[in-house]
Order: structure tokens, then sequence, then C-alpha cells
């Protein structure tokens, strides 16, 4: 119960006054909900053919159809299931490497430090876009799982080394000595004092590399290194670019999967944005701002009536 009322109160003041925290939720909340409700909401079968290729927004059609005559806007919601699920696996998958990599290089040091900052400095020479293509290439024609693994198991090296380098600064702090002194054990202290005090450094990074995997995912079945056979924003992109939707005038075959991807990555970088303003003392705002202000003000009037 205790937990559940700081919960409460620490989202109240973390939305209080923070217009950017409360314009990303709405919107990642409402693009997930419309896709987890795609079969609800679109009632054509996106992999149907409904209408003539290319028809325009209509009240029939509230997005208009492909060039193969299938309903964009069910596409566009049952492709996000499938874009939003590569963009949410490969962040987790990030996200554990990193703090794994990170939290046991800053906190074990001496050659466990070395060796897993070698490893990391391999995984940072290799620029990771030209990386993923030569992968996707490789493999050949990948489906989305397979383009989510690629992208978590080389996209964690820049987390990893921002998540050492904190844990080296909280190392030497007074609470971990007395747990250590006390006898604790090494997995209790990074469990139960590291990681507290990395949440939002590892909540903004798995942010970060959900935009990321979002992209690169579009990007690379744009390219055509994804299947063409599952729909998802990239193959959107894809299909509407060899039926040429922009030259023939179907702006809205290309423009559709191309706003939802700029619309939930902008979303997500608002969270982001927002989670940085708390963490940073320097960028504070919302409700720790009118906190911070209250009792400025506070402190001015007594050092005035004193």
């Amino acid at each position: 119960m205790f937990m559940f009322r700081s919960t409460i109160r620490f989202l109240r003041r973390f939305y209080r006054g923070n217009p950017a925290a409360i314009a990303g939720t709405l919107i990642v909340v409402t693009m997930v909900a419309l896709s987890a409700g795609a079969g609800v909401v679109a009632e054509n079968d996106p992999n149907r053919r409904v209408a003539r290729g290319h028809q325009p927004p209509s009240e029939q059609l509230l997005l208009g159809s492909t060039r193969s005559g299938k309903d964009v806007f069910s596409q566009v919601l049952h492709g996000g299931q499938v874009s939003l699920l590569v963009a949410f696996s490969a962040a987790v998958i990030t996200t554990l490497i990193a703090v794994a990599v990170g939290v046991s290089a800053g906190y074990f040091g001496g050659k466990v430090d070395e060796f897993l900052m070698a490893l990391t400095n391999i995984v940072l020479v290799f620029p990771q876009l030209p990386l993923l293509i030569i992968l996707a290439a490789f493999v050949g024609q990948v489906g989305p799982l397979m383009i989510a693994l690629i992208i978590g198991l080389s996209s964690w090296a820049w987390g990893a080394r921002v998540i050492r380098s904190q844990t080296l600064a909280i190392r030497n702090k007074e609470f971990v000595l007395a747990a250590e002194i006390m006898g604790e054990s090494r997995i209790r202290i990074i469990c139960a004092e590291i990681l507290p005090n990395l949440t939002s450094i590892v909540v903004g990074g798995a942010i970060g590399t959900c935009i990321y995997a979002l992209m690169a995912e579009a990007g690379l079945e744009f390219l055509g290194l994804g299947d063409p056979t599952i729909i998802t924003w990239g193959t959107m992109l894809f299909w509407a670019q060899s039926n040429s939707a922009f030259i023939v005038g179907a702006w809205w075959d290309i423009v559709v999967p191309g706003l939802a991807i700029a619309i939930f990555g902008g979303g997500l970088a608002l969270l982001n944005m927002s989670i940085d303003q708390v963490a940073n003392p320097k960028l504070k705002t919302g409700g720790y701002l009118a906190t911070w202000r209250r009792m400025k003000l506070a402190a001015d009037r007594r050092r005035g009536l004193a």
C-alpha cells in the first residue's frame, strides 16, 4: 500500500506542470492502444483487397488504399503491432545487455572491467547502421524478430559505457561501502543499492534505443532487407516506394506509415526529454520546479521577516 501511494505521489509530481511528459504519454499510449486493438478498430483485413488500387481517402476508406487495393488504415494499425513489438523487443535486449555489462564493469573493476570495456570498444568501432545492413544482407530476408535481435545485439555498447561511468561514481558512496562492511552479498548490493540509483539513466537509454530500433527497422525493411510479406510500417514504405506512390499522386500510401513512425518517435522523444528534466537537477521542471519555487519563496519570506 505504501509503495502504491508513493508511486501515485511520484506520478503526480512528474506530470504536474510537465506538458512534454503529458503529451508524450498520450501519444505513446494512444498509438499502442490503437495498434493492440487493430482487430476491433479496423474492420477490413489488412491482407485483403477491398477497393481499387490507390483510392484516395474517403468515408469508406479513411486513409485510402494501396496499389493492390488494400486498406491503408487497417494496414497501418496492424503494421504497428509488429513495428512496436520490434522496437520494444530490441530496447529490452539492448537495455539488459547494457545494464549487465556496464554495472559489472563499474562495480567489479579490475580484469572484469578491462575485458568488458575491451569488448565494448570493439562493438563501438563498427558503425551501427552499416553493420545492421551488412548483417541483414548476410542473413537474407529476415523477419521482424530477427531484426529486433540484430538491433539489440549490436546497439548496447554506448549504453554500457554510460552505465559504467555512473556505476563508478556510485561505487564508492557511503551507502555502498556500508552495505559491504555489513556483509551484504554483491548481487544484493547491485540490485538494492546501485540499480535503483541508475533508474532514470536506464529508462532514458531504453526509450532512446526504442526510437533508434523503430527507425532502424523501418530503414532495413524500406531497403528490402526485411520480409515483404509481413505488414509493418517499414514494409508499407517499401511497397509504396516500389509502386511509385508519390509519382502517381497516391501520397497517402507513403505519408501515412511515415507519419506514424514520426508521431510515435516524437512521443517517445518527449518522454525521454521529460525524464531527463526530472533526473537532471539543472533541468528539473514540472512539479519539481513548482516545489522548488515554493520552497525558495518560503525561505525568502523567512529571511525577510528575520
